[in-house]
């Protein structure tokens, strides 16, 4: 058991339901297995499960908890600051490959 900490520019949505509701609503909320720390308060840039960069967001809430299954996980709550320019969403997609998401040398 311990905590993962979670790069401080990156979150990083596996549902597309939760990034929709996001999206859609203004807040929104996301829950990620393990127990992770996320940055509250921070601004930071929000990513599709398809890795690519969608809006800047801000971290409201990191709840880390056991569930009743017995499972480690984290539940992060957002708020939509805006959506990614085309130009700025490209660049900040092409970046996060390099240094997150792509292929780890």
């Amino acid at each position: 058991m311990g905590f993962e900490t979670e790069f401080n520019s990156v979150c990083k949505f596996k549902s597309a339901q939760e990034l929709y509701e996001l999206l859609e609503y203004g807040r929104g909320k996301m829950v990620k297995s393990g127990f992770r720390v996320y940055p509250t308060g921070q601004k930071v840039i929000a990513y599709t499960p398809e890795n690519e960069a969608i809006a800047v967001v801000r971290i409201v809430a990191s709840i880390a908890e056991i569930n009743f299954q017995g499972e480690e996980v984290t539940q992060v709550e957002m708020e939509l600051v805006r959506k990614l320019t085309e130009e700025e969403a490209r660049v900040q997609t092409a970046l996060a490959d390099e240094l997150f998401f792509g292929e780890r040398r």
